[in-house]
């Protein structure tokens, strides 16, 4: 789409209040349009397949399914759609996850009403956009990390990304929730967290993490 086109824009948010401050930030602006919204993943491919929208401002936290899920289908319904996330997940694990499902920008929702409008139209000109606070990190070479490891052999990434939920008290439900994966996943992941490093109970856990510098020292745990 050409830089300076007409925009038009879909929104998917489970807040209506959301909703309607996001549309009324955007119908301030003389080229964008909103011409469409939706409340659940569901709704957003209806909406993507019946309107075709140029840009899809979609949140992660979605009741029947993940953003993440959702971004995957839009851009099946509708291929020319381009989805910009707005999210309050500041982390760089959940911008490379959007990233690979087909998202084009990335926002966190506290900077939107300064920011949305910049993101949509970069991201309606056909660049990607990420949010000033994480950097170049998506096209960052990962950082090396100390990675905790055992007789079984190093943990992978997810398997810390798991480990540092157990260590702060999530339950595996609360885990794959936030990880936008299931819990049998996240059952596995724990078992072969426990086999490599070879620890029976959840202190024990807790002590990798925090000697592998993945807990801060004032990180509360129960």
């Amino acid at each position: 789409m050409a830089e300076g086109a007409h925009v038009r824009i879909a929104i998917c948010d489970d807040h209506g209040v959301v909703r309607s401050g996001l549309r009324r930030i955007l119908e301030a602006e003389d080229d964008l349009e909103v011409v469409g919204e939706a409340g659940t993943a569901g709704e957003a491919t209806s909406l993507a397949r019946a309107e075709r929208p140029d840009v899809f401002v979609m949140d992660l936290g979605l009741p029947d399914a993940s953003g993440i899920t959702a971004t995957i289908e839009v851009r099946k319904a509708s291929p020319a759609t381009r989805v910009l996330v707005l999210t309050v997940h500041d982390d760089v694990a959940y911008l490379r996850r959007a990233f690979e499902a087909g998202a084009d920008g990335y926002l966190i929702k506290e900077a939107a009403d300064i920011e949305l409008v910049q993101a949509v139209r970069q991201v309606a000109s056909g660049r990607q956009y990420v949010h000033p606070s994480l950097g170049a990190a998506l096209l960052a070479p990962d950082a090396p990390s100390a990675r905790p490891s055992g007789p079984g052999g190093e943990l992978s990434e997810r398997e810390v990304e798991v480990m540092r939920c157990i260590a702060v008290g999530l339950t595996n439900a609360e885990i794959a929730e936030q990880l936008f994966v299931s819990v049998r996943t996240v059952e596995t992941h724990r078992a072969h967290i426990q086999q490599k490093l070879d620890v029976k109970t959840r202190a024990e856990l807790v002590r990798y993490a925090r000697q592998a510098g993945l807990l801060d020292d004032d990180t509360p745990t129960p």
